[in-house]
């Protein structure tokens, strides 16, 4: 049966003005009911034109990054950062967020994710999930099921059965960037928004649920880059309350500072979300890309290799006590960033000095005064567990205000000392080649080189490279970074992952595409400004032709 007929035979009943591209797949039909799409297209008619706006805006800003401007705090909203405010009320399951833990929307992890012994779970249809059209609602069946007491999993291969335990983490849930479409679903011929499909699908079904059984319609917000961007999630949140009959404030949120434009503008952020934010987020690996893509004209600001950018030092460290002063003031929790270590069971010395690096992570944020921290694996949870047991015995740690901190735009842009070495260029090579090859197999989060990678980590990669050939630097051996380099370097280093993942997967992967994309993100001229992006029409046309 062609693609076409199947389409035809499996489309729901859908509102006037809009359309499905693709198949459904088992199930589906019970997410994307007519009332589920009439809620979708009422979102998308509502906020599609400030969204654009807004898309807009952040090229303009980027326009003047790039003539030399440098981000900074602003003035013209000097008067709500002076003055006194708090957030929100905060519910009772969101007071204690010592651990959370992160992933992708598929079955299984999330049965092991909400079982893990972590505080709240962040399912994730952005970086952790490759947006495939079946990986997007098969996502929203899960989270269904899990408000309707259906989420289990039987494990094919093993036939190992996973059920969800007595007392399952609190979830949220992280929606797609404005930045990203979902052509699955047009409204009077155009693509709604990847944020407002996620977030709509999500509260339309689930928010009743959600209230009766204690809890509420918890998000994580990505990606923001303004207050005005802020403003517009609001809007969003108000109508929704509205049309869903709820009251105002039930939806709460934590918005992620994984922009550098954003960090100057946390509490005007806060101010904005005031009725709805519960804590902003430190989104470390984003960040680090966001320094080097709004930077990206200035070579002042050209980095060391990744593995020396450390939240410890210079800007990073700068963002997070920033983050933390900012968000006590205001009442809110300030979150700490992921620790994305794989415990390594093959090789208990490797293992042992992962586990001290996340140990000494975590230690640092309790100790500056977060109130919780991100784990990328359900092994990680008991070693952050321990941490913030010891030096946060209390739910959380609002009372630290650290009027001690001071930080301004000097130290918001110091760069990391530190070395630019040929092992740093492999790396990243390696690492976004086998990155987007997995992504455009319909993985999200991938396991490479004991870290767990994402798309946020695979961007650090590939801007990293841009950057280092875009301005030739020199390396620690002097050999000048050069596209001729990069060549040669993609060769031998692809050779050696297919030695890494065997002849029969590499050849049988989608190798050839990710490695034509990587080559052509870090060598043009213009800086892309997601990866994802050129990325998303292959991963399309690719269901397109299923």
């Amino acid at each position: 049966m062609s693609v076409a007929a199947f389409r035809d035979r499996s489309t729901p009943r859908a509102p006037a003005g809009v359309a499905l591209r693709y198949p459904m797949g088992p199930r589906h039909e019970e997410i994307l009911t007519p009332e589920a799409l009439e809620f979708l297209a009422a979102l998308h008619r509502r906020f599609e034109p400030r969204r654009s706006q807004i898309l807009h805006a952040r090229t303009l800003r980027q326009a003047r990054y790039d003539a030399g401007e440098l981000p900074d705090f602003l003035r013209e909203t000097a008067e709500i950062r002076n003055a006194d405010w708090r957030v929100g009320s905060i519910p009772a399951d969101l007071l204690d967020r010592r651990v959370e833990i992160t992933g992708p929307v598929d079955r299984k992890m999330i049965i092991n994710a909400l079982n893990s012994g972590a505080k709240v779970f962040m399912a994730d249809f952005e970086d952790a999930n490759s947006p495939t059209w079946h990986n997007n609602l098969d996502g929203q069946i899960n989270l269904l099921d899990r408000w309707h007491s259906a989420l289990d999993y039987e494990d094919p291969a093993s036939g190992k059965a996973y059920r969800l335990g007595p007392n399952p983490a609190v979830l949220m849930v992280r929606p797609r960037g404005w930045h990203l479409p979902e052509p699955g679903v047009t409204v009077d011929g155009a693509p709604i928004s990847g944020s407002l499909f996620d977030f709509g699908l999500y509260v339309f079904h689930n928010a009743r649920a959600l209230l009766e059984q204690g809890t509420g319609p918890y998000f994580y917000v990505p990606k923001l880059e303004s207050h005005q961007e802020a403003r517009l999630w609001n809007s969003v949140f108000l109508f929704a309350e509205e049309r869903l009959g709820l009251a105002p404030g039930t939806i709460k949120v934590t918005v992620l500072i994984e922009t550098l434009p954003a960090a100057f503008e946390m509490d005007e952020i806060l101010h904005e979300l005031r009725e709805h934010i519960v804590g902003l987020n430190c989104g470390r690996w984003d960040y680090m890309f966001s320094f080097i893509k709004k930077l990206r004209a200035n070579p002042k600001y050209v980095l060391p290799d990744r593995s020396q950018v450390v939240m410890g030092k210079a800007f990073l460290r700068a963002y997070s006590l920033l983050l933390i002063k900012t968000c006590h003031r205001r009442g809110a929790f300030a979150m700490g960033g992921m620790a994305a270590q794989i415990p390594n069971r093959r090789d208990p010395q490797a293992n042992a000095a992962a586990l001290e690096r996340v140990r000494e992570d975590k230690e640092r944020e309790a100790s500056d005064g977060h109130d919780g921290t991100w784990v990328a694996h359900p092994d990680l949870v008991p070693v952050a567990q321990e941490v913030f047991d010891k030096l946060m015995p209390q739910p959380n740690q609002l009372h630290r205000l650290r009027e001690d901190v001071s930080i301004g735009q000097k130290d918001m842009l110091e760069v990391h000392q530190g070395t630019r070495t040929d092992a740093g260029l492999r790396l990243n090579v390696r690492v976004g080649v086998q990155y987007i090859e997995a992504w455009l197999r319909g993985r999200g989060a991938v396991p490479l080189y004991n870290l767990m990678e994402d798309a946020a980590t695979a961007e650090i990669s590939r801007a990293q490279v841009w950057q280092w050939v875009h301005y030739g630097i020199t390396l620690e051996d002097g050999t000048q970074a050069t596209p001729a380099l990069l060549d040669r370097i993609i060769t031998e280093e692809m050779a050696r992952v297919r030695q890494e993942v065997g002849a029969k997967a590499y050849d049988g992967g989608r190798f050839p595409e990710a490695i034509a994309l990587f080559r052509d993100l870090s060598t043009a001229q213009q800086f892309e400004e997601f990866l994802t992006l050129p990325a998303f029409p292959l991963l399309r046309e690719a269901e397109d032709a299923a």
